[in-house]
């Protein structure tokens, strides 16, 4: 007799007020025909909703994240996605810690509330279901017995495409306040760090090692959204057919030694990058992550190709 499983809902830590999720991302981007195409060829389920592009993963109705058009490229806003029983909690939490609510952008329907972090950036918090894994991904980094072929034929290869987003790298001016600001402010958690270089936060809730990261530089903006697949082959066959397409330029095959995930970065049109990333490190509700403070040398990546040479330049500023 097949045993009934009953609904196994989202994980959390009681008691405890936190964002559960990186619910989605807007970016402004120049041209959405050419973000259409770098998506599209990426393996998302990019849909045209009115004058934006929403990014879809095949098979699930969530947004992920959208794309305007602007004239230069531009991190427009982050969405954080909180518990409904939280959100009231929330905004006086919020306003408690001192930061002003504001309107939300023009003519964009929204269910939460914004402010700006601590470098302008815009944050809304908004009731959403958790997207955040609530356990460790699974990976099918399988092999075959001898006497059977592992690999496809290339021309039978199939088409890499992403399970879910991951986290988002954002430009800041300066680290140890974006850290300060994030826990306080959103509840996150540092997970590891490099002196004032980068950091890396997890979500209280069960998430990944960093739902979102921070890197210095001399303004804000996006630097990479980072998006799941289930095997270093997906990483490689995403590597392929965007290369096939002409968006060669990126770095990988690779791994990272915070978060301990299998990479390959492609760069955009614009010079942020999106992630294929595969195996990346958990950190479970009910679990106290021990944050380290990492010499350069054991922050970046185990294992890889040396990456460009302006693999961390912020063009959202260098624009300007």
């Amino acid at each position: 007799m097949t045993a009934i499983r009953g609904f196994v809902g989202a994980s959390r830590r009681p008691g405890m007020l936190g964002v559960h999720s990186m619910d989605s991302f807007n970016m402004v981007v120049p041209n959405l025909q050419q973000a259409k195409d770098f998506y599209g060829t990426f393996g998302m389920d990019v849909r045209e909703e009115g004058n934006s592009l929403g990014l879809y993963t095949f098979g699930h109705a969530h947004r992920r994240g959208s794309l305007s058009e602007g004239a230069s490229k531009k991190l427009s806003y982050l969405s954080f996605g909180v518990f409904d029983d939280d959100f009231e909690g929330f905004r006086k939490h919020v306003e408690g810690q001192g930061v002003k609510l504001i309107d939300p952008p023009a003519g964009l329907g929204s269910n939460g509330f914004w402010f700006r972090d601590h470098d302008g950036v815009l944050v809304e918090i908004r009731v959403a279901e958790k997207t955040s894994p609530n356990s460790k991904s699974e990976t099918n980094n399988l092999s075959v017995p001898a006497n059977q072929r592992g690999a496809s034929l290339r021309s039978q290869a199939r088409t890499a495409r992403p399970r879910r987003l991951a986290h988002l790298l954002i430009f800041t001016r300066d680290v140890d306040q974006a850290v300060i600001f994030y826990a306080r402010t959103l509840g996150l958690r540092l997970s590891d760090r490099s002196g004032d270089g980068i950091a890396l936060m997890h979500g209280i809730h069960g998430s990944d090692h960093h739902l979102i990261a921070f890197v210095k530089s001399d303004g804000p903006g996006l630097h990479h959204c980072s998006w799941d697949v289930g095997s270093i082959e997906e990483i490689g066959l995403g590597a392929m057919q965007v290369a096939d397409k002409g968006f060669s330029k990126g770095w990988g095959l690779g791994r990272h030694v915070l978060g301990s995930n299998f990479f390959h970065y492609v760069r955009d049109p614009w010079g942020s990058y999106s992630e294929y990333s595969s195996d990346i490190d958990y950190v479970s509700a009910d679990h106290d992550w021990d944050a380290g403070d990492h010499a350069a040398e054991d922050a970046f990546y185990i294992w890889g190709p040396t990456p460009p040479d302006d693999f961390t330049v912020n063009y959202e500023n260098s624009a300007k």
